[in-house]
């Protein structure tokens, strides 16, 4: 068995991964990669992120075509099977795969394709796919191994009709019908994709609404569309037991009801990718989601092992993932940049989509924090009115005393785009963190940023 040392090794190639190896590859470091698949980019770029966006902008563009009266003028309304829409979207992926690779190899980075299980603190055995097991000793090694749906044991994932959020993508057909169980950001996105395709979704929530972390009137946003594109919602509502046949699935609910439909996609949490990696070897402990622990520089337990991205929990998002994992290669080499991630926009891709970052409305009320509302709806501004796009609203929430920003919430097309506006504001220092920076900033005219200005005077003017 060939042993091989290294600075740095980094267990995982998506985006906390990459982050980590990137930043220490450029701070001079010797680094290796281990990737269990047979390409980089994780399940962000294979199972996540890239396939579900590509696919929902694949639909939402199928949406505008059926609904815009101009293409009527060429014919009728099309329909598009789930196959033939995911393939188009997947041509990303080979995109994604291509340039990441590209990057690693630019950085001298050594990729090793395999399964990779700790033999003690600075020693990590992979058992790779081409040249079999080898040794990679290093002084460091960051565990970015992402996360997987959390699959109950009392649901048979084998069954050709019953689904995750990663074996959706392999969907071979159109369902007619379809059951979500959870309506988290993935049901919820994923209720925007197939409702968006003509299938009747029911999206069975256990808490009691959607989204609670929101503001409530953007839930209460979300809720009215998914209900007017077809979905039906049903809240408080939790399993019992799944059937299946060769037809279909059929959900027993702890309320008593049963709900029938073609397909059931289960995607009710996720548990970190922490199994078979020989974690007891080093004495590191996991929760029961499998998630490892970190303190604020995003070293674990073991003083030499610091962990990323999915695997340590909240708040599982590719962007953050990215940002702490140069955090965390920086607090390794003692260099600036370290900063915990404590504050990240959120970025829900719904059609019409969702991003906020900052105060909600109940979290003010409930500091007592004496706030004002500016709001800008999207019918009112020409470049909503032009594209089309005219569904939704910018809100800014802020003290109406100092004017300072406190919470930006948007709902609609482009959001996730538009919140970094704000987001850009709210990070300045002191007194430049204002609202008065929209009511004397010149946007172009028609733009959907222009909706910041909007929304700041009709603030002011609620001030007195």
């Amino acid at each position: 068995m060939t042993t091989r040392h290294y600075d740095v090794v980094v267990l995982g190639t998506g985006p906390a991964g990459e982050g980590a190896a990137m930043s220490a590859a450029k701070a001079g470091k010797k680094v290796a990669v281990i990737e269990a698949s047979s390409q980089v980019g994780g399940s962000c770029t294979h199972l996540g992120t890239i396939p579900s966006k590509a696919l929902r902008h694949a639909v939402k563009e199928i949406i505008v075509f059926n609904t815009n009266p101009m293409f009527r003028d060429i014919g009728e309304p099309r329909w598009f099977s789930f196959p033939k829409v995911l393939d188009r979207a997947n041509r990303v992926i080979d995109k994604q795969v291509m340039g990441r690779t590209e990057y690693y190899a630019r950085n001298r980075i050594d990729i090793y394709f395999g399964r990779g299980k700790f033999k003690d603190a600075n020693t990590v055995e992979v058992n790779t796919y081409e040249r079999g097991p080898e040794l990679l000793v290093a002084d460091q090694v960051v565990i970015a191994t992402g996360s997987r749906p959390y699959r109950p044991v009392n649901i048979d994932f084998s069954h050709p009709r019953i689904y995750c959020s990663d074996t959706i993508l392999s969907l071979g057909h159109t369902p007619r019908s379809l059951i979500i169980y959870g309506a988290g950001v993935i049901g919820c996105e994923y209720a925007s994709i197939f409702c968006g395709l003509g299938v009747r979704v029911e999206l069975i929530n256990p808490a009691k609404k959607l989204l609670s972390f929101l503001d409530d009137e953007i839930t209460d946003a979300l809720s009215y569309h998914l209900r007017d594109g077809g979905v039906l919602i049903r809240h408080n509502e939790t399993f019992e037991s799944v059937e299946t046949t060769d037809r279909g699935v059929v959900m027993q609910m702890a309320s008593g009801k049963k709900l029938r439909a073609d397909a059931l996609l289960f995607c009710n949490g996720r548990s970190g990718n922490t199994d078979n990696l020989g974690l007891d070897a080093i004495g590191l402990d996991v929760n029961s989601r499998g998630q490892v622990a970190v303190n604020d520089t995003y070293q674990t337990q073991v003083e030499n092992v610091y962990a990323a991205g999915d695997v340590i929990g909240w708040p599982s998002l590719a962007s953050a993932a990215y940002d702490q994992g140069r955090a965390a290669a920086a607090n390794m080499m003692g260099v600036p940049g370290g900063e915990f991630i404590n504050e990240v926009p959120t970025g829900i891709y719904t059609i019409p989509e969702i991003s906020s970052v900052g105060k909600t409305e109940a979290e003010l009320t409930a500091e007592k924090v004496p706030y004002e509302v500016g709001r800008a709806f999207f019918k009112n501004t020409a470049r909503a009115q032009i594209t089309g796009e005219d569904v939704g609203m910018l809100k800014i929430l802020f003290h109406r005393e100092s004017l300072e920003l406190l919470g930006i919430h948007c709902f609609g097309d482009q959001a996730s785009e538009i919140v970094h506006i704000g987001q850009a504001i709210m990070k300045q220092p002191g007194e430049q963190n204002t609202l008065k920076y929209f009511i004397n900033t010149t946007f172009n005219y028609p733009t959907m940023a222009e909706a910041y200005r909007v929304a700041a005077l009709n603030g002011i003017n609620r001030v007195f």
